[in-house]
């Protein structure tokens, strides 16, 4: 378990903070997107910090769990609220934030699993 957490967390990260870079730059394809779900462009940067804080968060996650928990908790917001957005405004090309939300969910749901806090796959043995 371990394993596919440290997996999907790196992943959701790296996905994040690329994410981030691309509201941060200003990237065309995201301004697009934005504009037709009808997102302001001067919320591209608040966006940008969300991302960057949750993957920065997930990854601090990694040594304290709580702050995983927490960050993957609010990346599953985020994306919820895009989606949402999009829906809004009729805007039905949103499947990437789709794959953000299920990455997010995904780290989620394995932070939580108490198997995810040992390397070692051995059962724990305590003395009787």
């Amino acid at each position: 378990m371990y394993a596919a957490y440290m997996s999907v967390t790196l992943v959701t990260a790296g996905a994040n903070i690329f994410s981030a870079a691309c509201d941060f730059v200003r990237y065309k394809q995201v301004s697009i997107a934005m504009a037709r779900a009808g997102v302001p462009d001067s919320w591209m940067t608040t966006l940008g910090i969300l991302k960057a804080a949750g993957a920065l968060g997930l990854l601090v996650g990694i040594g304290v769990p709580i702050i995983g928990t927490a960050a993957a908790a609010g990346l599953v917001l985020v994306f919820v609220g895009a989606i949402l957005i999009h829906l809004r405004a009729r805007d039905y090309t949103f499947g990437l934030a789709v794959v953000f939300l299920l990455l997010a969910v995904a780290s989620l749901v394995l932070g939580l699993h108490p198997g995810r806090r040992s390397r070692d796959p051995r059962p724990s043995t305590s003395p009787r």
